[in-house]
């Protein structure tokens, strides 16, 4: 018996012996792949190749179906693989245009004290008006679809980061080495080139990783309300909008599965973001 538990707790010991850097670097390299494999998946699924097939309508969840069928006899896993690539494409476009505008607008008002109170007064602006107004508002001014709702969500999601990026900025300007290289005459862009932008990278990853989750729900949100994809295309928003009225026939599966595989995926996201920061985080990086 004692041979046994020894066993049991050398198969175990070196996961418990991990320190808290392997430990991210795992589930990060965990939660990558998940999230690639998803993207790659629904990039080989065709559209054309979800074909409605009438003897099979609204049957439940099986091993031939895995999330059941819909009102077209569609295989919801298919649709919900596809839908789940199509969202990740968005957000990952839409977080990646937020953090350049931030970056932009954070380091032009490092460079200038009138800019910057015009950036503070337009991103308290934007902060005040609900983000699915304006992502609606800016979808429908650009003709809707994936670049309007990309657009849309980019346009509304900077806000925080450049907050942050602002902050740290002024914290990093007070200090003695960006005061010397002014006194050796160095332009403010050098200093913001040289000194600045290697000690906010961190934030810079970060905030973009944390981005994603937001822009995700958003675009499925603004999808399911009707301003965002077509609904000709296989995206989770448009799939939870249609399966709204088949509930109360009693076919809980069209919006239970892609429900919890659009949460499942945000959280991925927040899990990734987070275990990066601890990564980049020099108080904890090398616990």
């Amino acid at each position: 018996m004692a041979d046994k538990s020894k066993d049991v707790s050398s198969i175990y010991s070196p996961i418990a012996n991990m320190n808290l850097r392997t430990k991210t670097l795992l589930t990060i390299g965990l939660t990558v792949f998940i999230l690639v494999a998803v993207v790659i998946t629904s990039l080989f699924i065709n559209s054309a190749d979800i074909t409605t097939n009438f003897n099979a309508m609204n049957q439940p969840p099986s091993f031939e179906h895995l999330f059941g069928t819909d009102w077209m006899g569609r295989d919801m896993f298919t649709r919900t693989l596809k839908g789940l690539g199509l969202s990740v494409q968005i957000g990952a476009g839409a977080s990646i245009l937020s953090s350049i505008i931030a970056i932009i607008l954070a380091f032009v008002g490092s460079i200038n004290s009138k800019l910057d109170s015009f950036i503070a007064w337009l991103v308290d602006l934007f902060l005040s008006v609900p983000h699915i107004l304006l992502i609606i508002l800016i979808s429908i001014g650009l003709g809707g679809g994936a670049f309007g709702v990309t657009m849309g969500v980019a346009l509304t999601h900077w806000t925080s980061l450049t907050r942050i990026l602002r902050a740290e900025i002024k914290q990093i300007n007070t200090s003695e080495f960006v005061k010397l290289s002014q006194r050796f005459g160095k332009s403010k862009i050098w200093i913001a080139k040289k000194h600045i932008l290697p000690l906010v990278i961190t934030q810079i990853i970060v905030g973009t990783i944390l981005i994603f989750p937001h822009a995700i729900m958003h675009e499925a949100s603004v999808t399911f309300l009707g301003f965002g994809l077509s609904p000709h295309e296989p995206a989770i928003g448009v799939i939870l909008s249609e399966s709204m009225k088949y509930l109360a026939t009693g076919n809980w599966w069209l919006a239970l599965f892609p429900g919890l595989a659009l949460l499942i995926i945000v959280l991925l996201f927040d899990i990734a973001g987070e275990n990066i920061k601890k990564m980049l985080d020099p108080t904890s990086a090398n616990e």
